[in-house]
């Protein structure tokens, strides 16, 4: 009985997502239909519930390390499951901001920044760089550091941006805390990583601040 009902649950979310769409399903239930899919003769219902409330959320599971997946009760296939798929996401992400302006595409890195940084329990750099017509040429952590601090290299940060042949950059970093609000050493570290790119033609658009809602920005601040 039990078996027969978990097939028959799956079959109806199957049905509401082909013929409405995602958005008609919660997070729990997206999950449940992944899981059903994984564990097809146990009822997973309960189980996608209680992950997601452990979790926060579908992107914070989704971003969990495998150490902590294994924690929760989840077998090792189920685990490299869900982190291929994490894997899937932020590569499509990611090909929508290569090698394109960043100015017309400037939403699709902040949800890029998201993606990759918001989730994370550690401050993390992460710098964009750019050519002469701000099409991006490539992006990479710089940094990873403690939960309130990650330093900063204005001369390290330069010289990668000489090796990759960028005539700009972006910084992005996130604050775990969920306060994107910009510290004193933040001001003082972009304003040094500005001197030092400065000196070789480099410019620093902008500097972005990752935590919980709406990202900061330095240029809108009137910090650059």
């Amino acid at each position: 009985m039990q078996n027969s009902n978990a097939r028959g649950q799956a079959k109806r979310l199957r049905a509401r997502l082909l013929a409405h769409g995602q958005n008609t399903l919660d997070d729990y239930e997206i999950l449940e239909l992944l899981l059903s899919t994984l564990i097809p003769q146990r009822d997973v219902q309960s189980l996608a519930d209680g992950l997601i409330k452990e979790f926060g959320n579908l992107w914070r599971l989704l971003n969990a390390s495998p150490r902590r997946l294994l924690a929760a009760g989840l077998s090792e296939p189920i685990v490299t499951t869900v982190v291929s798929i994490a894997a899937m996401a932020l590569r499509a992400q990611r090909t929508l901001i290569i090698k394109r302006s960043v100015f017309n595409s400037w939403h699709s890195i902040l949800n890029y920044c998201h993606a990759t940084m918001e989730h994370e329990t550690k401050e993390q750099i992460r710098l964009f760089f750019l050519d002469r017509k701000n099409h991006l040429l490539s992006e990479e952590v710089h940094q990873r550091g403690t939960i309130d601090h990650a330093y900063i290299y204005p001369r390290e940060i330069v010289q990668r941006a000489l090796e990759v042949g960028a005539g700009a950059l972006i910084v992005a970093h996130n604050h775990p805390s969920g306060n994107s609000n910009p510290s004193k050493n933040d001001i003082k570290m972009t304003h040094a990583i500005v001197e030092a790119c400065r000196a070789l033609d480099i410019i620093v658009h902008d500097h972005i601040i990752i935590g919980q809602g709406e990202p900061t920005s330095f240029r809108s601040l009137g910090l650059l």
